[in-house]
């Protein structure tokens, strides 16, 4: 059974179709700057906030390369090994910009399922995404129990 926890709950439903479909093992649904929205796999939250830091800087970066080449960001960025597969995607919504990490087994899918399942993934999270407003503002005071409150929501504490 597939268990998608979200800090938005917008985002459970279309993420918890995309893991089953997809057959991901593990996946992070982020903003670029790496806050994450929801996840599916993760046990840790020191393995959520690594992964999400670094997927946030592998975004920013080859969109820097893209735009020195005078081309629009990339559209997906995949990485394989002998026994995963890694794949990373940015796309806008109402919500914003957000970005999808999904680490896959090759013996259980492929690229192409991945890609082919995040179309609908997008479509969905689209539809759903609530429309931007104005930003609430962060206070220092706030932050550490905003921060315990998401990270207990992403990991059903």
């Amino acid at each position: 059974m597939t268990v998608v926890r979200a800090v938005e709950t917008w985002t459970l439903e279309p993420l918890t179709q995309y893991v089953t479909e997809a057959g991901a093992r593990l996946v992070l649904l982020m903003t670029p700057a790496g806050q994450v929205l929801a996840q599916s796999g993760f046990s840790r939250a020191v393995d959520v906030m690594a992964a999400s830091a670094l997927g946030a800087a592998i975004v920013a970066s080859t969109n820097e390369l893209a735009r020195q080449m005078g081309q629009p960001p990339f559209a997906g960025l995949t990485h394989q090994g002998r026994r995963h597969g890694i794949f990373l995607s940015a796309f806008d919504t109402d919500r914003g910009t957000l970005v999808v990490l999904v680490v896959y087994e090759l013996d259980a899918s492929s690229l192409g399922l991945v890609q082919l399942f995040l179309e609908q993934l997008v479509a969905d999270l689209r539809a759903a995404s609530p429309k931007a407003g104005v930003p609430k503002q962060v206070l220092a005071a706030d932050f550490e129990r905003e921060l315990n409150d998401s990270l207990n929501s992403l990991f059903g504490r």
